[in-house]
């Protein structure tokens, strides 16, 4: 294929080409002849370099993501769900659940979970994205306030607020999914289990089996050790075990 058509699609391709006097088939026949003869194009895309790790803050408290999320009920009403995650511990802060996206609802789950902060200490770094939910005079008074600094993700930095999206689609998939979700009331209390599990009982795949909470709150440290330990100790008799072991053949 000529560099000089490499922008233009195959069917319109196709046209052009009737339009020219070159080749009159149509592109049912163009597409099938590229698929049957492997025919690739000189179209080598290219895109700008994105970052193979995301932000990673410090410590607890450094930096916070926060989003809402769309929650469909099986009569076709909607529910919105928002919630604040630490970078550091991925630990939930604060959420909500209500039946309308409403910008007063991230001011609610911001300073709920600013009263977790200690007494003294740098400010959060709170990451967003350009949604309304997160751009709007309630939040701009917080921020105004000096109690939070907003970052704007992919604006202000290069990094995206793919943290919180991320576990969204964990409780949706893991578990709201599973469940009939026929009210905000049941999706509330479906949501507040899920937070308890996610914060206190579930070890998260970052932390060397570590829970979001033993990591936010520093009480989990001998959790690698004591599993690296229990490994072996495991590892060790399944040896044994397997070695004392004989078939009916080798008696």
């Amino acid at each position: 294929m000529a560099e000089e058509f490499r922008h233009i699609p195959t069917g319109a391709l196709a046209v052009l080409a009737q339009r020219r006097g070159r080749i009159f088939a149509s592109p049912s026949t163009w597409h099938r002849l590229v698929r049957r003869h492997g025919w690739r194009r000189p179209r080598v895309r290219v895109h700008p370099d994105k970052p193979t790790i995301g932000i990673r803050a410090a410590k607890p408290n450094q930096i916070w993501h926060v989003d809402a999320t769309v929650i469909r009920l099986v009569d076709g009403t909607k529910a919105y769900l928002h919630g604040v995650i630490d970078n550091y511990s991925r630990r939930i802060l604060a959420w909500k659940v209500s039946d309308r996206l409403e910008p007063a609802n991230t001011v609610s789950i911001l300073l709920e979970a600013a009263q977790q902060l200690p007494p003294s200490g740098d400010y959060p770094d709170v990451l967003v994205d350009g949604g309304s939910e997160n751009f709007n005079s309630e939040v701009d008074e917080l921020i105004e306030s000096g109690l939070l600094n907003r970052v704007l993700a992919m604006t202000d930095i290069m990094f995206s607020n793919s943290m919180i999206e991320s576990w969204f689609r964990a409780i949706k998939h893991q578990w709201l999914f599973m469940n009939t979700l026929d009210s905000v009331r049941r999706v509330r209390k479906l949501v507040e289990f899920y937070v308890a599990e996610h914060n206190s009982q579930i070890p998260h795949s970052a932390f060397r089996g570590q829970t979001p909470d033993e990591v936010h709150f520093g009480m989990g440290d001998q959790v690698p050790n004591e599993l690296e330990a229990a490994r072996v100790v495991s590892r060790q008799a399944r040896l044994e075990k397997n070695r004392a072991a004989s078939c009916a053949a080798c008696a």
